[in-house]
């Protein structure tokens, strides 16, 4: 495994652009969904990370609850598939199937994108508002060893501070997941 220091893009900053295939097949433009939604959720994942299977409940959730004020997530996989077969293009198309995703998942084949935002662990969320602006850059919530357990929902809060125009109060928090795993 090797880890490289990524880029990043600070709380505050524009996120970067991108233009990735999708599970269902299309491509995917940043640049289209800021014209279509107030706000864009871009969580890095992967198909076999523990602790983003602790949050797809959430993730399904946040979706589901902010879908009709104008909000949409999108699932990204930046780990390594050469390394590891099971974050194959072919293996996130199960892996949604599976977990009925309810949000596009995308392909960063290449991981510049992922490089680009600085992502560093999975799961690892970033808050967009409509202006292309990262508003928010974490955890989805207080690591919790199990999804019953109470914890606070960093992603959640930020989401619905950002629609009430209210200051997000926490606007970047420490990823807490599996690491990343980059190309040689």
């Amino acid at each position: 495994m090797t880890i490289l220091e990524a880029i990043g893009t600070p709380v505050g900053g524009y996120a970067p652009d991108f233009e990735l295939p999708g599970i269902d097949n299309q491509v995917h433009h940043l640049s289209r969904y800021l014209n279509k939604f107030r706000a864009i959720g871009v969580v890095f994942m992967c198909n076999h990370c523990p602790y983003v299977q602790l949050y797809l409940d959430s993730l399904k959730n946040i979706q589901a609850e902010f879908a009709q004020s104008g909000f949409t997530l999108i699932g990204m996989n930046g780990s390594d598939g050469n390394h590891d077969p099971r974050e194959s293009f072919e293996n996130m198309k199960a892996f949604a199937e599976r977990y009925q995703l309810n949000f596009p998942y995308l392909w960063d084949s290449t991981q510049d994108v992922t490089r680009s935002f600085g992502a560093t662990k999975t799961p690892m969320a970033f808050l967009i508002d409509s202006d292309g602006i990262v508003r928010y850059k974490g955890q989805i919530a207080a690591h919790r060893q199990n999804a019953s357990a109470q914890a606070e929902d960093y992603l959640r809060t930020a989401i619905a501070s950002l629609f009430q125009g209210q200051e997000i109060h926490l606007p970047q928090t420490e990823p807490n997941g599996s690491v990343l795993i980059w190309r040689n």
